[in-house]
Protein backbone atom coordinates (compact mmCIF):
# COMPACT_ATOMS: atom_id res chain seq x y z
CA UNK A 1 0.00 0.00 0.00
CA UNK A 2 1.32 3.42 -0.91
CA UNK A 3 2.13 5.51 2.13
CA UNK A 4 -0.36 8.28 1.59
CA UNK A 5 -3.77 8.97 3.04
CA UNK A 6 -6.83 10.87 1.87
CA UNK A 7 -8.91 13.64 3.39
CA UNK A 8 -12.19 14.94 2.02
CA UNK A 9 -13.99 18.26 2.02
CA UNK A 10 -17.80 17.81 2.09
CA UNK A 11 -17.49 14.15 3.16
CA UNK A 12 -15.86 12.14 5.88
CA UNK A 13 -12.22 11.17 6.24
CA UNK A 14 -11.20 8.13 4.21
CA UNK A 15 -9.30 5.18 5.59
CA UNK A 16 -5.92 4.02 4.27
CA UNK A 17 -7.61 2.13 1.42
CA UNK A 18 -9.38 5.27 0.29
CA UNK A 19 -12.80 3.97 1.34
CA UNK A 20 -15.25 6.31 3.13
CA UNK A 21 -16.04 5.51 6.74
CA UNK A 22 -19.70 6.21 6.10
CA UNK A 23 -22.60 4.26 7.57
CA UNK A 24 -24.95 2.80 4.97
CA UNK A 25 -28.45 4.25 5.05
CA UNK A 26 -29.92 1.24 3.27
CA UNK A 27 -32.46 1.40 0.46
CA UNK A 28 -31.90 1.59 -3.28
CA UNK A 29 -28.86 3.40 -4.59
CA UNK A 30 -28.41 4.73 -8.14
CA UNK A 31 -25.67 3.02 -10.13
CA UNK A 32 -22.36 4.85 -9.80
CA UNK A 33 -23.49 6.80 -6.73
CA UNK A 34 -22.66 6.77 -3.04
CA UNK A 35 -24.10 8.40 0.07
CA UNK A 36 -22.67 11.70 1.31
CA UNK A 37 -22.51 12.72 4.97
CA UNK A 38 -25.76 14.64 4.40
CA UNK A 39 -27.58 11.44 3.51
CA UNK A 40 -28.02 12.19 -0.19
CA UNK A 41 -26.83 10.27 -3.22
CA UNK A 42 -23.89 11.82 -5.08
CA UNK A 43 -22.64 10.77 -8.51
CA UNK A 44 -19.12 9.40 -8.70
CA UNK A 45 -17.03 11.35 -11.19
CA UNK A 46 -13.77 9.45 -10.67
CA UNK A 47 -13.43 5.88 -9.39
CA UNK A 48 -9.99 4.39 -8.79
CA UNK A 49 -9.84 0.71 -7.89
CA UNK A 50 -6.67 -1.12 -6.79
CA UNK A 51 -4.41 1.09 -8.93
CA UNK A 52 -0.83 -0.18 -9.26
CA UNK A 53 1.96 1.71 -11.01
CA UNK A 54 5.50 0.36 -11.11
CA UNK A 55 8.89 1.42 -12.42
CA UNK A 56 11.25 -1.20 -13.81
CA UNK A 57 14.86 -0.24 -13.11
CA UNK A 58 18.25 -1.94 -13.17
CA UNK A 59 18.04 -2.12 -9.38
CA UNK A 60 14.65 -3.84 -9.44
CA UNK A 61 10.95 -3.00 -9.43
CA UNK A 62 9.79 0.16 -7.68
CA UNK A 63 6.14 -0.12 -6.60
CA UNK A 64 5.39 3.60 -6.60
CA UNK A 65 1.62 3.16 -6.34
CA UNK A 66 0.58 -0.14 -4.83
CA UNK A 67 -3.15 -0.81 -4.72
CA UNK A 68 -4.89 2.50 -3.98
CA UNK A 69 -8.69 2.74 -4.10
CA UNK A 70 -10.79 5.89 -3.79
CA UNK A 71 -13.45 7.90 -5.57
CA UNK A 72 -14.32 11.54 -6.15
CA UNK A 73 -17.89 12.79 -6.51
CA UNK A 74 -19.08 15.77 -8.53
CA UNK A 75 -18.46 19.00 -6.63
CA UNK A 76 -16.21 17.28 -4.09
CA UNK A 77 -12.66 18.08 -3.02
CA UNK A 78 -10.35 15.22 -2.06
CA UNK A 79 -6.93 15.89 -0.53
CA UNK A 80 -4.17 13.30 -0.97
CA UNK A 81 -1.56 13.73 1.75
CA UNK A 82 1.69 11.98 2.57
CA UNK A 83 5.41 12.41 2.96
CA UNK A 84 7.72 13.21 0.05
CA UNK A 85 8.32 10.27 -2.27
CA UNK A 86 5.29 8.24 -1.16
CA UNK A 87 3.64 8.19 -4.60
CA UNK A 88 1.26 11.15 -4.63
CA UNK A 89 2.51 12.63 -7.91
CA UNK A 90 2.78 9.23 -9.60
CA UNK A 91 -0.80 8.50 -8.57
CA UNK A 92 -1.95 11.80 -10.09
CA UNK A 93 0.01 11.25 -13.31
CA UNK A 94 -1.40 7.74 -13.58
CA UNK A 95 -4.94 9.10 -13.80
CA UNK A 96 -4.02 10.96 -17.00
CA UNK A 97 -1.82 8.13 -18.29
CA UNK A 98 1.26 10.35 -18.26
CA UNK A 99 3.62 7.76 -16.79
CA UNK A 100 6.74 7.50 -19.02
CA UNK A 101 6.94 3.99 -20.48
CA UNK A 102 9.64 2.78 -20.16
CA UNK A 103 10.55 2.68 -17.32
CA UNK A 104 7.11 3.13 -15.75
CA UNK A 105 3.92 1.19 -16.32
CA UNK A 106 0.42 0.96 -14.87
CA UNK A 107 0.28 -2.77 -14.16
CA UNK A 108 -3.09 -3.19 -12.50
CA UNK A 109 -6.39 -1.71 -11.40
CA UNK A 110 -8.91 0.54 -13.07
CA UNK A 111 -9.46 4.29 -13.42
CA UNK A 112 -13.08 5.08 -14.28
CA UNK A 113 -14.03 8.63 -15.25
CA UNK A 114 -17.70 9.30 -15.97
CA UNK A 115 -18.14 5.55 -16.23
CA UNK A 116 -15.32 4.96 -18.75
CA UNK A 117 -12.18 3.07 -17.83
CA UNK A 118 -9.36 5.39 -18.88
CA UNK A 119 -6.94 2.47 -19.00
CA UNK A 120 -8.94 0.85 -21.81
CA UNK A 121 -9.51 3.76 -24.20
CA UNK A 122 -7.20 4.60 -27.12
CA UNK A 123 -4.38 7.15 -26.97
CA UNK A 124 -6.40 9.46 -29.25
CA UNK A 125 -9.40 9.31 -26.93
CA UNK A 126 -7.16 9.92 -23.93
CA UNK A 127 -5.73 13.06 -25.54
CA UNK A 128 -9.28 14.42 -25.79
CA UNK A 129 -9.84 13.77 -22.10
CA UNK A 130 -6.68 15.59 -21.02
CA UNK A 131 -7.30 19.31 -20.69
CA UNK A 132 -10.92 19.14 -21.84
CA UNK A 133 -12.49 16.84 -19.24
CA UNK A 134 -9.63 16.58 -16.74
CA UNK A 135 -7.28 19.48 -16.09
CA UNK A 136 -4.01 19.16 -14.20
CA UNK A 137 -1.91 21.70 -12.35
CA UNK A 138 1.60 20.27 -12.46
CA UNK A 139 4.06 20.53 -9.58
CA UNK A 140 6.91 22.10 -11.57
CA UNK A 141 5.66 24.82 -13.97
CA UNK A 142 9.11 25.55 -15.41
CA UNK A 143 9.41 21.99 -16.71
CA UNK A 144 5.74 21.77 -17.72
CA UNK A 145 5.54 24.99 -19.76
CA UNK A 146 7.14 25.06 -23.22
CA UNK A 147 10.16 27.41 -23.01
CA UNK A 148 10.03 28.36 -26.72
CA UNK A 149 6.34 29.33 -26.86
CA UNK A 150 4.81 32.48 -25.41
CA UNK A 151 2.35 32.25 -22.55
CA UNK A 152 -0.37 33.43 -24.90
CA UNK A 153 0.35 30.73 -27.47
CA UNK A 154 0.32 28.00 -24.85
CA UNK A 155 -3.00 29.15 -23.42
CA UNK A 156 -4.69 29.69 -26.79
CA UNK A 157 -3.40 26.37 -28.15
CA UNK A 158 -5.23 24.52 -25.38
CA UNK A 159 -8.49 26.42 -25.95
CA UNK A 160 -8.36 26.16 -29.75
CA UNK A 161 -7.61 22.44 -29.70
CA UNK A 162 -10.28 21.37 -27.23
CA UNK A 163 -13.05 23.92 -27.83
CA UNK A 164 -12.60 24.52 -31.57
CA UNK A 165 -12.80 28.31 -31.30
CA UNK A 166 -11.04 30.96 -33.40
CA UNK A 167 -7.63 32.39 -32.49
CA UNK A 168 -9.28 35.71 -31.56
CA UNK A 169 -11.79 34.05 -29.23
CA UNK A 170 -9.05 31.89 -27.74
CA UNK A 171 -6.94 34.99 -27.03
CA UNK A 172 -9.93 36.66 -25.38
CA UNK A 173 -10.35 33.61 -23.19
CA UNK A 174 -6.61 33.68 -22.35
CA UNK A 175 -6.90 37.29 -21.13
CA UNK A 176 -9.88 36.34 -18.98
CA UNK A 177 -7.99 33.42 -17.48
CA UNK A 178 -4.96 35.52 -16.51
CA UNK A 179 -7.27 37.99 -14.82
CA UNK A 180 -9.04 35.14 -13.06
CA UNK A 181 -5.80 33.91 -11.48
CA UNK A 182 -4.70 37.41 -10.47
CA UNK A 183 -2.08 38.23 -13.12
CA UNK A 184 -2.05 41.94 -13.99
CA UNK A 185 -1.22 43.39 -17.43
CA UNK A 186 -2.53 40.31 -19.27
CA UNK A 187 -1.63 41.55 -22.76
CA UNK A 188 1.98 42.05 -21.74
CA UNK A 189 2.18 38.67 -19.98
CA UNK A 190 0.64 36.83 -22.93
CA UNK A 191 3.50 38.05 -25.14
CA UNK A 192 6.17 36.87 -22.70
CA UNK A 193 7.93 33.51 -22.40
CA UNK A 194 7.96 31.36 -19.23
CA UNK A 195 11.47 32.47 -18.21
CA UNK A 196 10.27 36.09 -18.12
CA UNK A 197 7.86 35.30 -15.29
CA UNK A 198 8.49 34.72 -11.60
CA UNK A 199 7.92 31.29 -10.10
CA UNK A 200 4.63 32.41 -8.59
CA UNK A 201 3.39 33.79 -11.90
CA UNK A 202 4.32 30.59 -13.72
CA UNK A 203 2.32 28.65 -11.13
CA UNK A 204 -0.67 30.91 -11.80
CA UNK A 205 -0.31 30.33 -15.53
CA UNK A 206 -0.45 26.57 -14.89
CA UNK A 207 -3.65 27.08 -12.91
CA UNK A 208 -5.09 29.17 -15.76
CA UNK A 209 -4.27 26.43 -18.27
CA UNK A 210 -5.98 23.82 -16.09
CA UNK A 211 -9.11 26.00 -15.90
CA UNK A 212 -9.09 26.98 -19.58
CA UNK A 213 -11.68 24.49 -20.86
CA UNK A 214 -13.71 24.32 -17.64
CA UNK A 215 -12.95 20.63 -17.02
CA UNK A 216 -15.15 18.39 -14.90
CA UNK A 217 -12.18 17.38 -12.74
CA UNK A 218 -9.02 19.26 -11.75
CA UNK A 219 -5.98 17.44 -10.37
CA UNK A 220 -3.65 19.78 -8.48
CA UNK A 221 -0.16 18.47 -7.70
CA UNK A 222 1.10 20.85 -4.99
CA UNK A 223 -0.34 23.94 -6.73
CA UNK A 224 0.86 26.39 -4.05
CA UNK A 225 4.58 25.50 -4.03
Amino acid sequence: MSAFDFARVQTKLLDINGRPRAKSLGGLRPKGARTSRHGIFVTKLLEIENLQTQFFTSAGIVRAVDGITYDVAQGETVAVVGESGCGKSVGAMSILRLIPNPPGKIVGGSIRFNGRDLLKISDAEMRKVRGRDIGMIFQEPMTSLNPVLTIGRQLTETVEHHLGVSRADAMKRARELLGLVGISEPDRRLAQYPHHLSGGMRQRVMIAMALACEPKLIIADEPTT
